[in-house]
């Protein structure tokens, strides 16, 4: 229990475990790094977040872990089941707090090790198990307008266009939309595995009827001599890598005035226009592959609050009634 941490400070070194289960000796050898962070599983994808994610996703959580062992490689496990341990994994947590969002992943990722550890019988508990999130995050009222499509559509290449009205007529994520094939599309409906969720149960299989617009654009695109598989190309007529998608349409966002817009607020975007259009949450989660819990906290808590649209019409309503 007296293991030196890479800063020089020992792990616990005042005083003996408190708990029968920090009683007992860990073999010589049997640290954090060798216990845990080494095993196949940690590496396998299974102490991530989904089995299924993008390239740039398994980079930075391939980063979190090489931290994640430069501290806490020589911890012996003795000390990581000590209730104490939390505070340190916190500390370090803390230590990037100039980038909330990057401490979050951070806990995260050892809060997913530690519980992949504990259910494969390396540790006995997992100190790491609730809490801990630094960002906060809430994107609410925050919508694409036409006005902000329009700007965007100004200074967009076309291959960059063409994403939104994918986005806005599918209401999918852009790892999902990037990896659409033509495959996929047979003049009338797209079918699709979303790539999110815990193993394939949990990845959603969606059947999604192209709407006029959509099927436009995508029929348009057809009739022109392609060799990529996928429906979205970048400017050389290849398959977008997720960088390279993230990279130009942020160059091509910062040419316009737009302010605090992200790709992925357009599927939040998709949600509020299917419930402007008077569509039922089941009919909502059905397009996007939300659950209809999921489709209603959105609708609840970040998209409808306040819209104008909303409260003409339930006056509109009204006063048909009583009016």
């Amino acid at each position: 229990m007296n293991s030196v941490v890479p800063d020089g400070v020992s792990w616990f070194p005042d005083r003996a475990p408190r708990s029968s289960a920090h009683s007992r000796a860990a073999p010589a050898g049997r640290r954090f790094e060798s216990s845990v962070l080494n095993q196949k599983f940690a590496t396998s994808g299974r102490v991530l977040p989904g089995d299924c994610i993008g390239d740039k996703s398994k980079r930075a959580y391939d980063g979190y872990l090489k931290l994640i062992e430069t501290r806490f490689g020589s911890m012996p496990i003795g000390a990581i089941e000590d209730k104490r341990a939390r505070g340190d994994f916190k500390e370090f947590r803390d230590s990037f707090s100039d980038t909330p969002r990057k401490a979050d992943y951070i806990w995260t990722t050892i809060a997913r090790v530690l519980s992949v550890a504990k259910d494969r019988g390396r540790i006995s508990v997992n100190v790491c198990e609730r809490g801990g999130r630094l960002y906060e995050s809430d994107r609410s009222e925050i919508v694409w307008s036409a006005e902000d499509i329009r700007a965007f559509c100004g200074v967009a290449s076309v291959e960059l266009q063409a994403a939104l009205p994918l986005a806005l007529w599918t209401g999918q994520r852009q790892g999902d939309l990037l990896r659409l094939t033509w495959k996929d599309y047979d003049g009338t409906y797209i079918r699709m595995r979303q790539s999110k969720g815990r193993g394939n149960k949990g990845r959603r299989r969606v059947t999604i009827p192209v709407g006029p617009p959509l099927k436009a654009a995508l029929d348009a695109a057809l009739k022109e001599e392609r060799s990529a598989v996928t429906i979205l190309v970048n400017s050389f007529g290849r398959p977008w890598t997720e960088d390279g998608f993230r990279t130009s349409w942020d160059k091509a966002f910062k040419k316009t005035s737009l302010k605090d817009l992200h790709f992925h607020d357009l599927r939040g975007t998709a949600v509020t226009r299917l419930a402007l259009s008077n569509c039922s949450v089941p009919e909502i989660a059905s397009i996007t592959g939300h659950s209809m819990k999921t489709v209603q906290e959105i609708l609840d808590a970040h998209y409808l609050g306040g819209r104008l649209e909303l409260a003409e019409s339930a006056i509109k309503k009204l006063s048909e009634v009583y009016g």
